[in-house]
């Protein structure tokens, strides 16, 4: 689909693992915001390898994974995600066999040898993988489908097959994990690479524990998604490129990183699980799909963008109707705007401290900025005016000292503890008094018509 819709930038010349890749996926992202996918099928000391990077990385890529029109602003595909989501859960198709599993290698496995592997930035410790789908099931609850989990975690090659995972405690594999090592018992695990763009869309959002990420995909496709099970009873998506079948080893951990992670510096080292590979399928020809991480903005912020900010609005509406729209996209959602009506004086303050308890803010949303109904949050230049006139620090800040936040942000002291911050940017309301609002400037009549007007002649023109 991307070939069809001129978003597939072919490269056929070749090109070295390092520093290429990576810097042409990094190039990418500065070029703009509708930048292509690029392929390379011919990379030196590596005769068979074909590597896609940039996958998602523009609004465009963004809406053709939805399955929109490639030119549907931010703020659409917004409300469509938010729109299929409500629809869960979807139905799974169970399916034989799979073209990945025609290629299989069960003895002397060497991931080495097997992927095409290179650094991302130049300071990492080594190889990571970074866009797989790993998928686990909680060794207490194993029969339950819904708690079956498929996310996104780096994973650093260690060995020929050999893993580290980086589990941090507000992630769901993180649960699984706990409860196989509390059995004393190695958690089996399959991660799945070079996957279909909505399932890896779905493996980066916060969904609820027991929400399946594979029933979410098949609402958002508007048909069931298809999986394989493997011997050890994993479901495994269909259209994948390799999986790698092994086991999250109990009671063992290992130093891991650095790594170049999304606020855009070195993760450093920490002490993390291990995964042993036993088996590896791939298909004859595949495809190595990859993310490059770095300072934004890169593919990294336009894959977790939408499937941040939609779970975030719709575990807000349960509590607080009034809400409008909410945007996550800053960062992995460190910085979340939320637009919302205002029902009486506080209220803003009181929709901040609700981001900071979603499955998302528990481990992220440093900074919420409540703006009015009025502003959309998708657009920068209103939240700026917003924050410039309808916010006194005197009154309209709240900030609550040693919460939990996710050890990348480099902000934290110590790591994985932040002070977080509610910025109150609303009009203040009755029975709040402060401030001298009078009338707030409208537009002049009939602007609507002329801008729809004038956008048209202005896309005539520059066609």
């Amino acid at each position: 689909m991307l070939g069809q819709q001129r978003q597939l930038l072919r490269i056929h010349d070749q090109v070295r693992l390092e520093p290429d890749l990576a810097a042409a996926a990094c190039a990418l992202t500065q070029i703009g915001a509708d930048s292509p996918a690029i392929y390379f099928d011919r990379i030196a000391g590596c005769s068979s390898a074909r590597v896609a990077l940039n996958v998602h990385g523009s609004w465009s890529n963004h809406a053709l994974a939805l399955g929109m029109a490639k030119d549907a602003g931010m703020r659409d595909q917004f409300f469509e995600f938010v729109r299929r989501f409500q629809q869960y859960p979807g139905s799974l198709e169970h399916v034989a066999s799979a073209p990945w599993q025609e290629m299989v290698i069960d003895k002397d496995v060497n991931l080495f040898e097997l992927l095409p592997l290179f650094r991302l930035n130049r300071g990492d410790g080594g190889y990571f993988i970074d866009k797989a789908c790993t998928i686990s099931r909680d060794l207490d609850d194993w029969d339950n489908d819904n708690v079956e989990n498929v996310g996104i975690y780096r994973l650093q090659v260690k060995g020929r097959n050999r893993l580290g995972i980086q589990t941090v405690p507000q992630h769901d594999i993180a649960i699984h994990m706990a409860h196989a090592e509390e059995r004393g018992e190695d958690l089996p695990v399959a991660i799945a690479l070079g996957n279909e763009p909505i399932i890896t869309l779905m493996g980066a959002t916060p969904l609820l524990y027991d929400q399946l990420e594979y029933k979410m995909a098949a609402v958002m496709q508007g048909e069931p998604y298809r999986v394989v099970k493997t011997a050890k009873g994993l479901d495994v998506p269909w259209g994948s490129e390799y999986v790698l079948e092994g086991r999250l080893l109990a009671g063992q951990r290992e130093t891991e990183g650095p790594f170049g992670e999304f606020p855009g510096y070195y993760s450093g080292c920490h002490k993390y699980p291990v995964i042993e590979i036993d088996r590896v399928s791939h298909r004859k020809d595949p495809i190595y799909d990859a993310v490059y991480v770095g300072r934004p903005w890169t593919e990294l912020d336009y894959l977790q963008a939408m499937t941040t900010s939609a779970p975030i609005f719709l575990q807000l509406k349960t509590t607080f109707p009034e809400i409008v729209a909410v945007n996550a996209l800053y960062t992995h959602g460190l910085v979340v705007v939320v637009s919302t009506k205002i029902r009486y004086g506080g209220f803003a303050k009181y929709v901040g401290l609700r981001v900071l308890t979603t499955t998302h803010g528990l481990g992220y949303a440093k900074i919420v900025i409540v703006v009015d109904a009025d502003v959309d949050p998708f657009d920068l230049n209103q939240v700026m005016w917003a924050m410039s006139v309808k916010v006194n620090p005197a009154g309209d800040i709240v900030t609550i000292p040693n919460l939990a936040e996710n050890l990348l942000d480099p902000a934290c002291t110590p790591g994985g503890i932040v002070t977080k911050m509610i910025i109150d940017a609303t009009t203040p309301v009755v029975p709040d008094a402060r401030g001298d609002y009078g009338m707030e400037l409208d537009k002049p009549q009939s602007t609507e018509a002329w801008r729809t007007k004038l956008s048209a002649l202005v896309k005539e023109m520059r066609t």
